[in-house]
């Protein structure tokens, strides 16, 4: 029982790993059928010259076994019409007597089968055949007719067509030695002085057969012969169109990799040779186009970079001129003195608003370079939340920070990852409304990911495709309590991008918002996947947010959970979220919501 029970299993192995290779032999034909045109038009082509093949063929086969058998038939008819003329005139004047039949009907056929009847071409095209002479009216004892010859093997339908006065042929197969045989049977009456006789001729059908087996012999092969040069001159003819878009996608893969010098060669004068011209020539103007956008880019980026210095200097100037101003405000009548803190503060935003101008710049670039080493983010989320402590105070927002017990190490340029989470964190006290916001950091082996959450006004549909570009803004009449310069959303976007890292964001009017920082915890890693979902998952199913103070306090994950892990960045479509990709990962700087649009 339980060498069956083993026997049962390993023939069950070995029909599901039978099953698992065809199905992936399968799948890679589909992927070869989708993605070959050449192989698409072959298969096809061969699909539809078999079915004419087929057809042909039958039609072919039909026509030609047709002519043989009524060739066969006519000669037959003629060849047993010349010999009822002999039997006749063996048969004349014969006695009723039975033993006197049996012996005239001997002596007839012998006649026949000794002598040839009619040596014409009909004879020549009968072939032999085995004469049969049957007594109409002559019956022996046992009710069976008086005949001579294989009686027995005619068909009992010929026999009552001659019975009844009618020359006629039929086909049947009788069993001759163990052997199945194939016989035309033709049928004549025979009229004598004494009563009616019936002549009746075997034809073997052997050599009918063998011709129509050879038939069907040449036109298989000559089908298959045929299919196997259709299927080649379908392949022949399908590359010499093929080969051109072939040679077109590489092209144009190698064109987008950044290679615009690449061009199609141009072979002859024809169709293919005029879309060879017309791609040359249009790679030739996207090549010229994408050379003026790239010296307009960093002429626009030293303009900005020059720009920025140039102010350096009177700004400097008048910052000293205006700390003097401040530093005598006491001496000022109010409205002078007022005026004097308003030039400090428009300075400092001023400032602030060359910094950044000018950290965009050296990103568009592309000369910042990444200090990366080991840190704990815990220390790195700390640093940035008592950053914005004193915005927080002045807003009255309570900051909490849901953090692991472990420490959670990646290698990042800490100073690049502090400043992104501040910006995150002043935009979300700038737009919370006073609202508690929570700041969790979770990683897992591959990534690290920090979530900024706010419960203010939110995002409609569509800003949050829009939150990193420079200098836009959700609300223009709605007055900043941070006084941000506008880029600070933009700078930390780069930022993520030269971690080869997501920075996302998400938001619905009245729910608040949230933006997901994800980072690989190894720098070169590809991210898939976050620790940290987005959308966020809502609080009726979390529970409650940690409790707080007014300055904010750590609520601790559970031990050995590091945060919900989550599918890949996004799907495409989503309204109220945006994915932006290190560039690394892409080859160009647009954003996926910019393609997916």
């Amino acid at each position: 029982m339980r060498q069956r029970q083993r026997w049962d299993h390993a023939v069950a192995r070995r029909v599901y790993r039978v099953f698992v290779e065809a199905r992936r032999r399968w799948a890679a034909f589909g992927e070869l059928w989708r993605r070959s045109l050449q192989l698409r038009v072959v298969v096809s082509t061969l699909a539809l010259s078999s079915a004419v093949v087929f057809v042909l063929g039958m039609v072919l086969q039909t026509e030609i076994v047709g002519r043989l058998l009524q060739t066969k038939t006519s000669a037959a008819l003629s060849q047993i019409e010349s010999a009822s003329f002999v039997v006749q005139r063996e048969l004349l004047g014969i006695n009723p007597g039975l033993d006197n039949t049996r012996g005239r009907f001997a002596t007839a056929l012998n006649r026949l089968t000794s002598s040839n009847p009619d040596d014409g071409p009909a004879s020549s095209a009968a072939g032999a055949y085995e004469p049969v002479l049957a007594d109409g009216g002559g019956k022996t004892e046992g009710g069976l007719v008086t005949s001579a010859g294989p009686f027995q093997d005619v068909p009992a339908e010929l026999r009552t067509m001659v019975e009844n006065g009618t020359a006629g042929t039929q086909i049947t197969t009788v069993n001759r030695e163990g052997t199945p045989t194939t016989f035309l049977v033709a049928g004549i009456p025979v009229s004598s002085t004494a009563r009616a006789m019936q002549l009746y001729m075997l034809f073997p059908l052997a050599s009918e057969q063998r011709t129509v087996s050879v038939v069907q012999s040449t036109l298989v092969v000559s089908g298959v012969v045929l299919l196997l040069l259709l299927a080649g001159i379908a392949n022949l003819v399908t590359r010499q169109v093929v080969r051109p878009v072939r040679q077109a996608a590489e092209v144009a893969e190698r064109f987008a990799d950044g290679k615009l010098d690449r061009r199609m060669p141009v072979v002859g004068e024809d169709d293919v040779a005029r879309l060879a011209e017309s791609f040359n020539e249009m790679a030739e103007s996207i090549q010229e186009q994408i050379r003026q956008l790239e010296e307009f880019g960093q002429l626009q980026r030293r303009f900005t970079s020059d720009v920025s210095h140039e102010l350096r200097t009177p700004l400097t100037t008048v910052r000293m001129a205006a700390d003097v101003l401040h530093a005598s405000r006491e001496q000022f009548p109010a409205g002078l003195a007022r005026s004097t803190e308003l030039l400090v503060d428009e300075l400092d935003r001023f400032e602030a608003l060359l910094g950044d101008l000018l950290e965009i710049s050296r990103l568009d670039a592309g000369v910042e370079e990444l200090a990366a080493e080991p840190v704990d983010m815990r220390l790195v989320v700390r640093h940035a939340k008592d950053a914005v402590r004193a915005i927080a105070g002045g807003t009255g927002t309570d900051v909490r920070l849901v953090l692991p017990d472990q420490e959670v190490t990646a290698e990042v340029d800490a100073r690049r990852v502090e400043r992104i989470l501040r910006n995150l964190l002043a935009n979300a006290i700038d737009h919370g409304e006073g609202l508690p916001v929570e700041v969790t950091l979770a990683g897992d082996d591959e990534a690290v990911a920090v979530t900024v959450r706010d419960y203010g006004v939110g995002l409609r549909p569509g800003e949050a495709e829009l939150v990193f570009n420079r200098f836009w803004r959700a609300d223009p009449s709605r007055n900043r309590r941070t006084g941000g310069t506008g880029l600070g959303l933009s700078i930390s976007l780069e930022d993520a991008r030269l971690h080869g890292g997501w920075l996302e964001a998400w938001g619905e009017p009245g729910q608040g918002a949230c933006f997901r920082l994800t980072v690989p915890r190894t720098q070169g890693r590809e991210l898939t996947t976050s620790p940290l979902p987005l959308p966020p998952i809502p609080a009726a199913l979390v529970g409650a947010a940690p409790a707080a103070d007014a300055a904010g306090t750590e609520g601790a994950a559970p031990a050995g959970q590091a945060g919900p892990h989550e599918q890949p960045a996004v799907a495409a479509g989503d309204e109220n979220r945006a994915v932006w990709h290190s560039a690394e990962q892409r080859q160009d700087d647009k954003p996926v919501w910019e393609e997916a649009r």
